[in-house]
């Protein structure tokens, strides 16, 4: 059974303090959602999980299945399960969609995929996901709305199958029904695979239609708080003041800043 442990997990970047002792275990079939205003470590997380090098882990361990994630490169992080949908997927102009799925997938097999097979799986999960069909020859991202970079990330998720994904926004820019689409796929892979999950979101429609099983509040770079379902409606009804009254913690207010993973990592997830 998969497990994805983070003990003590320390990141600074640009010499600024940002995860101040995180420490989380992630099994498979879980689900994790993880909340917290803007500014408090959220997404700095999932990127040193990923391996993104802005982000410098000073201390602490992050291990898959007991393996030191923190020594191996992106693409060793990717081939050992690890997956990331981006909240700013970024556009790759020359490259299409097709090319870059195939690599991917290559990249975590043995033997390359036929290109019959490949075909086949590409469009059932455009098809799931009901996108254009012309998806596969376009650019990656390159004229893609919002929803459509969103559903991207996740037929790149569904051909990479992955032991452990993390969405960082995924909702963000979604209209209500590529929300259900996006939700109806992912629990659709979490129930097939017995996939673990660490969800971002502000949405509590998009956590009624995931069900965590799990929900912890990151403030000030450190888990202040987890429960589960009680914990997400009450954050929904009543925000995060009551947290700083109760647990004796400030929470950081600053404008969330844009975290690029494709450029920074390479093309594998």
């Amino acid at each position: 059974m998969s497990c994805l442990k983070i003990d003590n997990l320390h990141v600074d970047v640009d010499g600024k303090k940002i995860l101040k002792g995180l420490s989380l275990e992630i099994n498979a079939g879980e689900t994790h959602a993880l909340m917290g205003p803007n500014g408090n470590g959220k997404s700095t997380l999932l990127a040193a999980i990923m391996g993104n090098p802005k982000f410098n882990v000073s201390e602490g361990s992050i291990t898959l299945d007991g393996k030191d994630v923190l020594a191996m490169e992106v693409d060793e992080r990717s081939k050992a399960g690890l997956f990331l949908g981006m909240q700013y997927p970024s556009e790759v102009s020359g490259v299409t969609n097709a090319d870059f799925l195939r690599a991917a997938m290559n990249a975590r097999r043995e033997k390359p995929i036929s290109l019959f097979n490949f075909i086949r799986e590409m469009e059932k999960s455009i098809k799931e996901m009901e996108m254009k069909e012309d998806l596969a020859h376009r650019f990656l991202n390159e004229g893609f709305s919002g929803g459509e970079k969103k559903r991207n990330e996740i037929v790149q998720m569904k051909l990479l199958k992955p032991s452990m994904a993390m969405l960082d926004e995924i909702d963000s820019g979604l209209d209500v029904d590529a929300l259900k689409i996006v939700a109806n796929a992912v629990n659709e892979m979490q129930k097939e695979q017995n996939m673990g999950l660490m969800v971002v979101s502000h949405y509590a429609r998009f956590m009624e239609l995931l069900q965590p099983t799990h929900a912890h509040v990151l403030v000030d770079g450190r888990i202040v708080v987890s429960g589960g379902k009680e914990l997400i409606e009450k954050i929904d009804q009543e925000g995060y003041d009551w947290i700083e009254k109760e647990y004796d913690v400030e929470v950081v207010k600053e404008e969330k800043k844009r975290v690029e993973l494709l450029e920074q990592c390479g093309a594998h997830k």
